[in-house]
């Protein structure tokens, strides 16, 4: 009859989580005991001992011993008799890691616009604006990454414009004054 693990166990890999108090099993989820292990399986089982060893809670006679039994291991029942007896450390073995966040496509978007302006003129200025206005909102709706991408693209975008006036302006009034000038 297969054991019965307590309400919280998180499985990892082949290593189950759970209190300190409560052994370790590898192998007894779906008749695993006689599947070959995998060298990611010892490498979780090498951590498990390292971190007993750690704690003192093997000598080093017997982390030796456990540690070359771990290396020539061939089934997961192999690997589970190693580690029986050993509490799984919080903090050890193949933790679950929390996803990367998402970079908001249009952030990027907005800053190769505010980048792409500088090669392709203005064609790329309003791009980069509204890219820059669509992804700040975008993120502040749904938490991703890329808030300093899409200012970014913003900045550069509205700099443009504001370059580009300044330009224009800068031309009228030179032009007129040279109309002014030839009266």
């Amino acid at each position: 009859m297969p054991r019965q693990f307590p309400a919280g166990s998180v499985t990892v890999g082949v290593v189950v989580q759970m209190s300190d108090n409560d052994a370790a099993p590898l192998a007894d989820y779906g008749g695993r005991a006689n599947l070959r292990a995998s060298d990611t399986d010892r490498d979780r089982v090498v951590e498990l001992l390292n971190a007993a060893y750690t704690e003192g809670r093997l000598s080093k006679d017997e982390y030796d011993v456990r540690l070359e039994n771990a290396f020539s291991a061939r089934t997961y029942a192999d690997l589970d008799q190693i580690v029986i007896d050993l509490p799984v450390a919080r903090a050890t073995g193949a933790a679950p890691v929390a996803p990367l966040a998402r970079v908001n496509a249009l952030a990027i978007a907005s800053l190769v616009c505010g980048i792409a302006q500088f090669a392709f003129g203005p064609l790329a200025t309003i791009p980069a604006i509204v890219l820059g206005h669509m992804a700040r909102y975008q993120i502040k709706r749904s938490g991703e990454q890329g808030a300093g991408l899409a200012l970014a693209g913003l900045i550069l975008g509205w700099a443009a414009v504001i370059l580009g006036i300044l330009v224009l302006v800068l031309g009228v009034a030179m032009s007129a004054r040279m109309q002014g000038t030839m009266r």
